[in-house]
């Protein structure tokens, strides 16, 4: 029985290995599904959309009509003789009806709808926000694995070295604390491929948080490329999607025309709104009551009298609001640009560093350590000589790969000052 057992589990752990290991890495686009599917704050605001499409409902619904019903003449306290307390009661029904007047109806709909518009600008640009600390996690990531992967595959060559070493130390090419301080140095790959490791999990972790995804950490992982490309777009075509594209400078330019139905709602909430009613009696008397009460049907129109003005206040205020959203729409016209700006700069200046990189530095560096390598192992350069180009092999991998993160992230800037891709 514990066999079997045994057996099971170990199958059952097998599958597990399986299915981690089978796991296929996410891409950005997939990593951003999965994040506007599950993440919280986002389906927060399509309900609040929701919401405001429920107020276009309430908006445009018309007054309810009012019915009432009367009894009068009842004898309650001197009764007829030869007659009942309820002999000679008059019955009333009425009917009315409140007649909006001014369109109200139809701009407090308006107004709903403008409401809607305004709400679901607000939500792409949370979207828009969000996206932008997702792809920074994204890139975090990347960054980790790049340096785990250069952390990885300097050890590995530096204990070729190492090994390369301890013959020649066998062969009495090389002293034994050159050996040492060899051994010594490798402390530095140990420890940057322990901080890499653990970079790289915390970032799973961050990213795994903002996904809203339950995936276990061991499991989950990302692909993408790790690179730069100069952007095709100049600054004016940018700045000209931006002001196309961005969602807050959308909701600006909404409220504007909001703030003006609202204006005019204000307005027409001024004019009057009569009140028309229609009523019906009919009397309950013997035959010989004098003076005799016929049946009945009157009608009737009721009108405030607006002595006074009791929207001026609104009035105003919404006028005023028609102007306090104007500056701010010019304010987020003057945003847009700045940051399209800002962002553009940074990318740009970003690509200027990288670009002698890629053409010479990273060649050069690996050049200048494989040669005193080459020429360390066979006793032509001093020990110093070969630790100074592995130090500076390290310091132009390092730098250029946070180089490439700086890049990735200020295109990031850029597709949050854009308010699209721009640049995957």
């Amino acid at each position: 029985m514990r066999l079997v057992s045994l057996v099971g589990a170990c199958s059952l752990a097998g599958c597990v290995a399986q299915t981690a290991a089978a796991q296929t890495a996410l891409t950005w686009v997939e990593v951003r599904a999965h994040f506007e599917a599950n993440n919280p704050n986002l389906q927060a605001g399509v309900i609040g959309i929701d919401e405001s499409k429920a107020e276009e409902v309430t908006a445009f619904l018309r007054p309810n009509p009012s019915l009432s019903l009367s009894a009068d003449v009842i004898n309650l306290f001197q009764k007829p003789a030869g007659s009942g307390r309820f002999t000679n009661m008059l019955n009333v029904a009425s009917l009315s009806y409140l007649l909006e007047m001014g369109h109200k109806r139809d701009l407090r709909r308006l107004s709903a709808e403008e409401a809607t518009g305004v709400a679901l600008s607000a939500q792409a640009d949370l979207d828009r926000t969000l996206t932008y600390a997702l792809r920074g996690a994204f890139v975090q990531l990347l960054q980790g694995k790049a340096f785990l992967t250069l952390a990885k595959d300097e050890l590995s060559d530096y204990d070729k070295v190492l090994k390369v070493s301890r013959e020649r130390l066998k062969a009495g090419d090389i002293a034994r604390i050159d050996l040492d301080r060899l051994e010594l140095q490798r402390v530095q790959y140990e420890s940057d491929l322990q901080t890499a490791t653990v970079n790289v999990r915390t970032a799973k972790i961050q990213l795994i948080q903002l996904m809203n995804e339950h995936a276990p950490v061991d499991a989950f992982d990302v692909t993408g490329p790790y690179d730069f490309v100069k952007p095709e777009q100049t600054l004016e075509e940018l700045r000209k999607l931006a002001f196309d594209r961005r969602p807050d400078l959308k909701a600006a330019l909404q409220s504007i025309e909001m703030a003006k139905t609202n204006y005019h709602l204000a307005e027409a909430n001024g004019t009057t709104d009569p009140t028309i009613g229609a009523d019906f009696g009919w009397p309950q008397q013997p035959a010989d009551y004098s003076p005799p009460v016929k049946t009945y049907v009157g009608v009737s129109v009721s009108v405030p009298l607006r002595v006074f003005d009791r929207n001026q206040g609104e009035k105003t205020r919404t006028r005023l609001d028609v102007d306090r959203n104007s500056r701010l729409a010019d304010a987020a016209k003057a945003q847009v640009v700045s940051d399209v700006d800002s962002a553009y700069a940074t990318v740009m200046s970003t690509v200027a560093l990288l670009e002698p990189y890629k053409a010479s530095y990273l060649a050069q560096a690996t050049r200048v350590r494989d040669t005193m390598t080459f020429s360390y192992e066979r006793g032509g350069a001093s020990l110093l000589d070969f630790l100074q180009a592995q130090q500076d092999y390290r310091s132009v991998q390092i730098a250029y790969v946070n180089l490439i993160a700086a890049f990735l992230n200020s295109v990031g800037q850029l597709n949050l000052a854009v308010g699209e891709e721009v640049i995957l």
